[in-house]
């Protein structure tokens, strides 16, 4: 995951233009053309992964993907920019009024990080953080120093050990809109250094023993390990505010922990959310169309080994239903 986020924070964009893997079949394939994709990084290592595996199929068919965040990827949508926005937050009346067609192809979750390294990580650790203490961290400004975030919420302020270095994404995204909503707000009520995107967040913190920010689950965890990405190490959420991490809460040790906690709905939502595909109508490229369509159904088989997970069947037959006149 080091490499993947150095290079990440160098140019976050991909061209799949490779011939893949062909066959007899895929050599006489006519679909083709070039499906330009823009939007969360929180979905960019999944349409990554979708765009490889659909040019095996159909090797005629270029990708020009691009993160930037969910903000970028609906603005590129609507405007045409590109043939499909990755958007990882809830799809506003407003929007959909100029054509956004929101397509559910997976979920994933935002989740707080802080430095491996922290003052007081140990016993982080074992308290965890309440939602209501994420709250004065990142809106009221109530806590700003690490030992009261580990202070019992009964005892009075101790000495100041090391203040909080808060961090907080500069671009319109979902991750923000996410975990703003997780605590009862909006984006722009979240205070912090603002930092541009998913990488920019991580490594903001890796290089900082006293900062706090929040991840999409592949910016936080290495792919390769299934572990914490190195330096980084997830804060984990006291969901009953007794105080301490009981065994139903510690999930975080590895992606899949993680993972299943999302499937079994122990962590919440939100911070866990939906993740779309947005158009604006129905696509006017066959490829595009093609491709939607693919992901919805073979490319589901993809989610879980890139750390992401399913849609409900039931969810899953309704989005289907979308493209089905395309």
């Amino acid at each position: 995951m080091k490499t993947t986020l150095t290079a990440l924070l160098v140019a976050a964009s991909l061209v799949v233009a490779g011939c893949g893997s062909q066959n007899s079949d895929t050599q006489g394939d006519s679909l083709k053309g070039t499906i330009t994709i823009s939007g969360a990084w929180a979905l960019y290592p999944m349409a990554v992964k979708w765009a490889e595996e659909f040019k095996k199929i159909h090797p005629h068919v270029r990708f020009d993907i691009s993160a930037g965040g969910a903000g970028k990827g609906m603005a590129d949508a609507l405007s045409g920019a590109a043939d499909i926005g990755l958007v990882s937050r809830d799809v506003y009346p407003a929007e959909r009024e100029k054509g956004a067609v929101p397509i559910g192809v997976a979920k994933d979750a935002v989740i707080p990080v802080a430095n491996a390294d922290n003052p007081v990580i140990e016993k982080l650790l074992r308290t965890g953080i309440t939602r209501k203490r994420f709250e004065d961290i990142w809106i009221k400004g109530a806590l700003t120093d690490w030992s009261e975030v580990v202070a019992p919420a009964t005892e009075s302020v101790r000495p100041a050990t090391a203040a909080i270095n808060v961090y907080t994404r500069s671009d319109a995204c979902g991750a923000a809109a996410t975990w703003a909503k997780f605590l009862g707000y909006n984006q722009e009520d979240l205070n912090g250094t603002g930092v541009y995107g998913d990488p920019g967040i991580a490594e903001a913190v890796r290089r900082d023993t006293q900062g706090i920010g929040y991840n999409n689950i592949n910016f936080a965890y290495d792919a390769h390990t299934k572990r914490p990405v190195k330096g980084l190490v997830i804060v984990p959420i006291d969901l009953d505010e007794n105080g301490r991490i009981d065994e139903g809460e510690d999930f975080y040790r590895t992606r899949d922990e993680i993972v299943r906690a999302i499937v079994d709905g122990v962590y919440p939502s939100p911070p866990a959310r939906p993740l779309y595909f947005v158009t604006k109508g129905a696509p006017e490229s066959a490829a595009t169309a093609r491709f939607v369509q693919w992901v919805l159904t073979d490319g589901q088989q993809y989610i879980d080994e890139a750390g992401y997970v399913s849609l409900s069947d039931e969810t899953l037959k309704n989005e289907q239903e979308k493209t089905r006149t395309w």
